[in-house]
């Protein structure tokens, strides 16, 4: 199960979007406002992932260039 977790976690924010777009496709008028939530949402997810991704893998790389340094003084 675990495995499956994962794909579909990552489906869930562009899900969520395409949801609130189609919700704001065919209400009319303040009614349209309800569906912004669940687009902001999606999009936050997104790009919190997308920045968490970075930091990780940004990480890694000072990480990879300490022992390297390391390596070469030893």
């Amino acid at each position: 199960m675990k495995r499956l977790g994962y794909p579909l976690l990552s489906l869930a924010a562009p899900l969520l979007i395409v949801l609130a777009m189609l919700c704001l496709m065919h209400r009319q008028g303040s009614d349209r406002l309800q569906s912004i939530p669940a687009a902001l949402v999606g999009a936050g997810l997104i790009i919190s992932g997308a920045v968490g991704r970075r930091r990780r893998r940004s990480k890694l790389l000072a990480a990879l260039h300490s022992t390297q340094t390391e390596e070469q003084e030893h």
